[in-house]
């Protein structure tokens, strides 16, 4: 159930409502040394439903060569008319007020400086579908100019990406590898074949599908018969070539790992590195593998450089090409295995692990810009994701002789190492406030993951202790959201660890009610992460906002069970084949150690709230403690083994209940996994008040899993209600949406907390 991304973007793609006149400029002219965002308590008013749809939200990010110019998307949500919209913007790095990129519209997303520095490409449908646009840029004014669609393909293009040398663009978009491939001497006859395949589709009253292979449909659509593939377009004449002709597998991947093109240039241009998946089911597979292509030779046949047997991810070339770098995994079958940082050398075609003894997820990486020896790189730790430098090791000319971190508090993502190689431009977020562009300094270095960080800057005489609140003072370069935060009382959150069962140390989150007195008891909202290999932490979220949680008169309380991530592999590989034994444990004895230490918190009107496998665990607590007043359930999965003939990922249940549910027939239900730990068995248990969510286009876990829970809890007469929505998928992103989900949890959760235990789960009947 995991989401299969940790990319940084993803968290910053919900829509956004449009905010007053005064916030129209997302960014000021304040001096760019001001401090980054972080925790803040404001003596202002508790957030509302409609604060947070009033926020601006950051999106893709991009540097111009020269270092001068910061470019961004922005997405302002308009609630009344249920949509939202992106627009561009730029700004001076060494100050300025932001201006919106004169040739772009609203819509248009995807901006990318040329190489030079003097051009620009951007992804617009102004003229219908989607295609690649170029635009004249003047370095000195930042002035865009002369906009010009380049590409004409029918099936649209995503995902662009510049060749180094400025004369080609990589892009991606869904054809049909049946019809005859787009070449740079042939593109009419493919284009057209497209063209009217689509045409034909959309005309054509008959709307069945025939399946003959898995994976038929992926989260929230019916997969089809088109495929991603990759495209070369020549900037000088439009003229573009498929790059992965007749292949009958998404390039790059459905995805694992993110968004994107999947790919990279070689520094000369001359080759491309990309993500393919080449087994036959793709829903039992978790094995990308990293190819390089011959640009130079139209005829050149893929080449595999990967060789691990699990997943190879985000291939990305050293500056001075001597090497290749991406994320990999070890086992096959298994999306949560450890992402590693590996170094193929080309020359010698050798991979190395970077990182042998770093026990976290490489979540990103990038190279120093003009450095071929200095890695940087995100990685999640203690409910943050924080960012590490990787230098040059002095006797093997290559990276991966020690680790240092730049970066404590918040989440860090989309780094833009700047030319200079003393600088790192990153997407920071925490907690109480969304994303922003900050930049730190990268020659700040210190120990990895110490309590007190020792750190030693390059070339100095010895280290210097900082102490644990900063390591690096990282510095916001923009300012979406400051002057409605400034209104607004976000309470900072707190930490704490406990043991849990087996003497494994855990960590958990509180954060208290807005204007909160210590002295009072206040109800809780108990949070269940989703995954299980996820976490709760210093992130800020539109779909589950902590601080609008508590903004009600709530305690939240977060607890990172086993399962979870950026506390080694050792504790997320300790929910497999375990769902609700010791993570169940965990995040009891962790909601025993915040009643026993937080005052204000009162333990006799508590609600457990979860999705995903967050609602996996919601319905598993209904049946396994009567400790809550009640319970929301957002597409959890109820039945095991109806899940799992129902879902598309098919590698994730096969992994994580240990084979398939007939592996165990006719044997007791204590050795099978999918009935050791249903829910569904502990029916006759049920007892709390209950809210259940999901939704019709939810692949991921079926509808069918919330309705088998609702008409059980009917059946049971448990007090219960279902919210149902026939146009979301694994999650409610529509705004209007969204804003009734909101509703209705906090609704019910208030309904609750404010009777008798007793008088909830119907006792004095």
């Amino acid at each position: 159930m995991r989401k299969s991304s940790f990319a940084f973007s993803l968290a910053l793609l919900l829509a956004a409502a449009s905010v007053s006149s005064a916030q129209t400029t997302p960014a000021s002219n304040q001096n760019p040394g001001s401090p980054a965002t972080g925790p803040r308590r404001g003596g202002g008013r508790p957030m509302t439903f409609e604060d947070m749809m009033h926020m601006k939200r950051l999106g893709d990010t991009a540097v111009s060569p020269d270092g001068k110019w910061l470019a961004y998307g922005v997405s302002t949500v308009h609630l009344d008319q249920n949509k939202n919209t992106t627009e561009l913007w730029l700004q001076k790095i060494s100050g300025g007020a932001a201006q919106k990129l004169a040739v772009a519209q609203p819509g248009d997303s995807g901006l990318q400086f040329a190489p030079d520095g003097h051009s620009v490409l951007f992804l617009s449908s102004r003229e219908g579908g989607q295609q690649v646009w170029l635009a004249d840029f003047d370095p000195a004014s930042g002035v865009a100019s002369n906009p010009r669609k380049l590409t004409t393909i029918a099936t649209e293009a995503d995902n662009a990406l510049w060749s180094p040398d400025g004369h080609s663009i990589v892009f991606t978009s869904f054809v049909y590898p049946d019809c005859p491939a787009i070449t740079d001497a042939d593109f009419s006859t493919g284009n057209a074949c497209n063209a009217e395949r689509d045409k034909a589709a959309a005309a054509s009253p008959v709307k069945a599908q025939i399946f003959t292979h898995l994976l038929y449909r992926h989260w929230n659509h019916f997969t089809g018969p088109k495929r991603s593939h990759l495209f070369l377009v020549t900037v000088a004449t439009g003229a573009a070539r498929d790059l992965t002709p007749g292949n009958p597998h998404d390039v790059p991947p459905f995805s694992l790992d993110g968004g994107g093109c999947g790919c990279s240039f070689a520094p000369d241009s001359k080759e491309l590195a990309y993500t393919d998946n080449p087994d036959p089911v793709p829903a039992l597979s978790t094995s990308p593998r990293i190819y390089t292509v011959d640009l130079t030779n139209p005829a050149a046949k893929p080449v595999q450089v990967s060789t691990s047997a699990g997943g190879n991810f985000s291939p990305a070339y050293s500056p001075d090409g001597k090497y290749l770098a991406w994320r990999s995994q070890l086992r096959p079958g298994y999306e949560s295995d450890k992402f590693r940082l590996v170094l193929y050398d080309r020359t010698a075609k050798t991979i190395t692990n970077l990182l042998p003894n770093f026990d976290r997820w490489v979540d990103e990486f990038a190279w120093g810009s003009l450095n071929s020896y200095a890695l940087f790189l995100v990685a999640g730790n203690h409910g943050k994701e924080q960012v590490f430098g990787d230098d040059l090791d002095a006797s093997t000319r290559m990276p991966g002789s020690h680790l240092w971190q730049l970066t404590d508090e918040g989440n860090f993502g989309s780094l833009l190492p700047m030319a200079d190689g003393r600088k790192v431009l990153a997407a920071q977020m925490t907690v109480s406030s969304p994303g922003e562009v900050v930049a730190f300094d990268a020659s700040v270095v210190g120990h990895v993951m110490d309590d007190t960080v020792t750190v030693w800057r390059k070339g100095a005489p010895k280290p210097e202790v900082l102490g644990t609140q900063h390591i690096s003072t990282a510095y916001a370069l923009t300012h979406l959201n400051d002057a409605l935060l400034a209104q607004l009382d976000l309470p900072t959150m707190q930490s704490f660890w406990f043991t849990a069962a087996d003497g494994a140390k855990l960590q958990g989150f509180v954060i208290p009610p807005p204007g909160y007195d210590p002295a009072k008891k206040y109800p809780v909202k108990f949070l269940i992460h989703g995954g299980p290999q996820g976490a709760w932490g210093d992130s800020w979220s539109y779909r589950w906002n902590a601080e609008l949680f508590a903004a009600n008169g709530y305690v939240v309380v977060m607890i990172n069970p086993r399962g979870s991530t950026g506390y080694g592999q050792t504790i997320v590989d300790g929910v497999n084949g375990d769902w609700g034994g010791k993570p169940f444990s965990d995040l009891m004895l962790g909601l025993d150690y915040a009643e026993s230490h937080y005052p204000f918190i009162d333990k006799s009107r508590e609600c457990a709230l979860g999705a995903s496998y967050g609602g996996y665990m919601a319905d598993w607590i209904l049946g396994h403690t009567h400790r809550f007043r009640c319970i929301v359930s957002h597409d959890g999965m109820f039945n095991p083994e109806s899940a799992f003939g129902s879902t598309e990922e098919l590698w994730f249940n096969t992994w994580e209940f240990k084979g398939h549910p007939w592996d165990y027939y006719g044997r007791p239900d204590q050795d099978n996994p999918f009935r050791k730990w249903s829910p569904a068995l502990a029916a006759k248990n049920f007892k709390t008040p209950t809210l259940v969510i999901h939704n019709q286009l939810d692949y991921r876990l079926d509808v069918s899993e919330g309705f088998q829970l609702f008409t059980t809890l009917q059946l049971l007469h448990v007090p219960s209600e279902m919210l149902y929505f026939p146009d979301e998928g694994h999650f409610v992103l529509k705004p209007q949406n969204a804003r009734l989900w909101y509703k209705t949890v906090n609704d019910w959760v208030d309904q609750w907390t404010a009777v008798p235990r007793d008088v909830a789960q119907g006792k004095t009947n």
